[in-house]
C-alpha cells in the first residue's frame, strides 16, 4: 500500500514546507493537508502558492485534504463548528461556502479527494439533518467534479456517519462518484474494525490509520492501542481501490513525527507479513 500521512500530527503549528520535508524523509509518499485555520489557510494565496511549489518540486502527491471542521482561528479555541448536516438554512450555506473555498485549493494545488465529516462527533441522528447532509453532498460534489476532486465520506462516531448509515447515504441518493475515508481508531470505538470495514470495503478510496484502547478518540501510534494490527492491515490490502495506507497522528511537540512515522511504516508492513 502507498504510505501516506496526515499533517494533523502539526495542527497547532503553521504548515510550511519543512513539514512536508519531514513527512516525505520519514517514507510517505503521499501526503493529506488538515484544513484547520492557523495549520493551513486556504484563503491565503501567498500560502497555498509556498505549499504548491514544494509538491511540484518534490514529486510527492497530494492525496487529500481534510475538510475544515471549525470557523475558527485556533485549534485550541474551537467554538464554532462547520456542519453541513445542520438543519438551519442560512448556516448549512455557511458551512458550505467555507469547504468551496478549500476545494478551489486544487485549481493550484491538485489533490485527489477531499475528506469530509457528516455532522459532528457524538451527534444524533435525525432525518432533517441527513437530508440537510444530502443536499450539501449534492451540491459539494458538484463543485468539486471539474476540479478533479472526489468527496470521501469519513466514519466518525455519531449517529450520522455509521457505516449502515454510510452506505444508505450513498447508494440510497445514486451517489456513485461519492467515497469513503475508512478510520481505523473511529471503527474500533463505535463496533469493530472488520464489521465497520467490510460494510464500507467496496466504497473505500482512502483511510486514516491510527490507534486506541477502544475507549476514546486518541489519534495513537499502531500498536500503542489495542486494534489488532495483522487484521487490520490484512483487510486494508483487501480493498479494491488501492487506498492509501495515511497515518493521522495526534503529535506532540515533544515527539520526532518524522521518526514516529517510519518507525509505524515499519511496524505495519511486519504486522502485514504476520497477518498474512
Amino acid at each position: 500500500m502507498l504510505r501516506a500521512a496526515s499533517t494533523y500530527a502539526y495542527v497547532r503549528q503553521r504548515l510550511h514546507p519543512g513539514m512536508l520535508e519531514g513527512l516525505a524523509r520519514s517514507g510517505a509518499e503521499t501526503i493529506e493537508v488538515f484544513a484547520a485555520h492557523g495549520h493551513f489557510e486556504w484563503s491565503d494565496r501567498a500560502h497555498v502558492r509556498e505549499l504548491a511549489s514544494w509538491f511540484s518540486n518534490s514529486g510527492v502527491a497530494l492525496n487529500s485534504i481534510h475538510s475544515p471542521m471549525y470557523f475558527d482561528d485556533e485549534w485550541d479555541r474551537r467554538t464554532s463548528a462547520i456542519n453541513i448536516a445542520i438543519a438551519e438554512r442560512k448556516r448549512q450555506i455557511e458551512a458550505m461556502d467555507e469547504i468551496k473555498r478549500v476545494l478551489e485549493v486544487a485549481e493550484r494545488l491538485p489533490f485527489r479527494f477531499l475528506v469530509q465529516h457528516l455532522g459532528t462527533s457524538g451527534e444524533s441522528f435525525d432525518e432533517r439533518k441527513f437530508e440537510a447532509a444530502l443536499t450539501s453532498i449534492e451540491h459539494l460534489r458538484a463543485f468539486a467534479k471539474p476540479l478533479g476532486v472526489t468527496i470521501a465520506l469519513e466514519n466518525i462516531p455519531n449517529e450520522l456517519s455509521t457505516p449502515e448509515k454510510l452506505v444508505e447515504f450513498v447508494h440510497g441518493a445514486h451517489f456513485d462518484d461519492v467515497g469513503f475515508c475508512f478510520d481505523t481508531g473511529h471503527a474500533h470505538i463505535t463496533g469493530t474494525v472488520r464489521k465497520d470495514f467490510e460494510l464500507m470495503r467496496a466504497n473505500i478510496r482512502t483511510t486514516h490509520v491510527h490507534d486506541n484502547a477502544g475507549d476514546r478518540d486518541s489519534h495513537l501510534w499502531p500498536g500503542e492501542g489495542t486494534i489488532d494490527w495483522g487484521e487490520c492491515m490484512s483487510l486494508l490490502r483487501s480493498a479494491p481501490h488501492s487506498p492509501a495506507l495515511l497515518m493521522e497522528i495526534e503529535g506532540s511537540e515533544s515527539e520526532s513525527i518524522p521518526r514516529g512515522l517510519s518507525q509505524a511504516f515499519r511496524k505495519l508492513e511486519e504486522f502485514a507479513t504476520v497477518g498474512q
